[in-house]
């Protein structure tokens, strides 16, 4: 076993490498030599700096004489395997990078050269029956050097198999470093790891599906006798459906499970923890947990065009020492972006996620103001006002999340409420496009702003305003909300992390609540007077009928006075 400090040249056949690095270590190790052979390289042991990412820390391994070369894989503390890469050709390379993590890293790995056209009998295959058999190659004689078999099970849908090895015999050692077995759950040996075993036993394994793989790998030493391996299959029960529900807002989470369900996974309400132990969910016959979004250990995490909320409820059993029962966890995420905020559970398993999503808005309000206080709102609507009178708008966010920040950045007004080709740029990206505008810093949960109260030439009685809010993380220093008026240019290539818009109205001017007052007035006095016009117009009718009717008997008498007197002359009158 070598132990080089960092990279080397390989030219054996074969190798087994001892590698120890500390933090910023980037060592290239290179393997060639000039044989028509391929190229077998194990990772059978690795243990990298802990929370390390597969982006900050790796092993990668390249098809060719140089990290030029195509990439074959790649090993971090993610790799749910044991790492078995094979070359195309007699020349193999890999490179170890490591963070600045103070921490001793730790692997071990061999390589051979090997002929593909070489046949190991009994070595791997398809086993597709209900239950079956299988054992290492020259089992129970001693098995041969430079090995790698694998065994694909595969039994009837909706079945789950048992694997038990009644014969187990491998070279010994802590980690299984040198001969070992590799159970994995699927049909692949890339992930999905259930165990790995060497030395002498009787290990047990199961499957959470109808496919199973095993992989024997064995290197030049200290040859056993093996294993003999019995698999069964067995059904599934029907599925369970989760039963789980999330619902997010602006100010809380909360995550409500079936009491049947969990008992369907083994398990009851005194299992369940979310990330802060000390909060306890209402049980009924549903076991509900309601929490506000700043608190059970709810976290939040910035992902540019959005912020999640995230809390896990994990399951695990109580009391004892051991069990075998699954851990499960459910993570609830509440997503927000763009006009809406999005909920999603993800139920882990076995490696295996399901989830669920729904949709909610914005708890996102405007109104105005009688002063810049901003302490008493305006409640009447429509609201009436003086043409050029000042007008304080405050936009408000409901949310128990004290790290945001409310910005308003587009307002127009419109003489209609459903904004139609008609409007007026109040603001626009953050820039006040009326002389009248005055915005205040963003505050908090507040978008605030002035402008003096307007009319539109054409007659149209109202105004209403729809503005668009961004909400951003206020510990983001470099965030949209801070930014102020930018230019559309500009805009395009700046982030915000949320986006809404709400609308106030209507707006009308005194004098037109003055001229509908009159005109209520004079509407209601005609309709007082109506009745007595009518009465009046009856009176004089009859009136007028009488006056006629005696106009006519008069002139009658008249007529036969004069008759009467024709024959009599006028008599002079003596003066006195």
């Amino acid at each position: 076993v070598g132990v080089p400090r960092c990279g080397a040249s390989l030219h054996e056949l074969n190798k087994a490498l001892r590698i120890e690095l500390n933090a910023n270590a980037n060592c290239v190790w290179q393997i060639q030599r000039n044989a028509n052979q391929t190229i077998r390289l194990i990772f059978s042991y690795f243990k990298f700096a802990p929370s390390s990412s597969c982006k900050t820390e790796s092993i990668t391994i390249y098809d060719g004489p140089s990290t030029n070369s195509p990439v074959l894989g790649q090993v971090c503390n993610d790799t749910d395997a044991v790492p078995v890469l094979q070359s195309s050709s007699d020349s193999l390379t890999f490179l170890i990078t490591t963070n600045s993590v103070a921490f001793t890293r730790n692997f071990f790995v061999f390589y051979y050269f090997f002929s593909p056209e070489t046949k190991v009998e009994n070595c791997g295959g398809q086993l597709t029956g209900p239950n079956g058999t299988f054992t290492s190659p020259n089992y129970p004689k001693p098995y041969p050097e430079f090995t790698y078999c694998v065994w694909h099970i595969r039994t009837a849908k909706n079945s789950k198999i048992n694997l038990r090895f009644q014969d187990f015999f491998l070279e010994l050692d802590p980690n299984c470093q040198f001969d070992f077995t590799a159970v994995y759950d699927g049909l692949t040996t890339n992930t999905g790891l259930i165990g790995k075993v060497c030395g002498r036993a009787q290990p047990t394994f199961e499957s959470s599906s109808n496919v199973m793989t095993v992989a024997l790998s064995t290197d030049y030493a200290n040859s056993y006798r093996g294993f003999s391996a019995q698999y069964t299959s067995t059904p599934l029960p029907g599925p369970v459906e989760p039963n789980i529900f999330l619902t997010c807002s602006s100010d809380s989470m909360k995550i409500v499970l079936s009491t049947s369900y969990l008992a369907s996974l083994g398990y009851n309400e005194t299992h369940l923890q979310l990330n802060d132990p000390s909060c306890h969910p209402v049980v009924t016959d549903l076991v509900i947990f309601s929490f506000s979004l700043a608190s059970c250990g709810t976290t939040k995490k910035d992902e540019d065009q959005s912020i999640t909320y995230t809390n896990i409820i994990s399951l695990s059993a109580t009391g004892g020492i051991i069990t075998r029962q699954k851990s499960i966890q459910i993570i609830a995420k509440c997503k927000m972006e763009n006009n809406s905020t999005v909920e999603a559970i993800y139920i882990t398993k076995n490696n295996i996620i399901q989830n669920t999503t729904s949709v909610g808005r914005y708890n996102v309000s405007i109104s105005f103001y009688d002063s810049d206080s901003f302490s008493k709102p305006v409640l009447q609507s429509p609201y009436y006002v003086d043409l050029n009178q000042t007008l304080f708008a405050q936009v408000s966010l409901h949310s128990s999340d004290p790290n945001l920040l409310v910005f308003v950045d587009t307002c127009i007004a419109s003489p209609q409420p459903d904004f139609g080709s008609l409007t007026y740029d109040l603001i626009r990206s953050g820039c006040n496009k009326d002389d009248t505008v005055v915005t205040y810093p963003p505050l908090e949960h507040y978008g605030r702003f002035k402008f003096n109260a307007f009319r539109f030439l054409q007659s149209f009685p109202s105004v209403y305003l729809q503005c668009d809010i961004l909400i951003c993380d206020s510990n983001n220093t470099n965030s949209r909300c801070t930014k102020g008026c930018i230019s559309r240019q500009k805009r395009a290539i700046s982030s915000y992390k949320w986006k809404t818009n709400t609308v106030v109205g209507p707006i009308r001017l005194k004098r037109d609540l003055r001229s509908a007052d009159h005109s209520e007035s004079l509407t209601k006095a005609d309709a007082e007077e109506t009745p007595n016009l009518q009465q009046y117009s009856f009176y004089t009718l009859s009136f007028v009928v009488l006056i006629s009717n005696i106009i006519i008997v008069v002139a009658v008498i008249l007529k036969y006075h004069i008759k009467c007197q024709a024959g009599y002359s006028y008599q002079k009158i003596q003066s006195s």
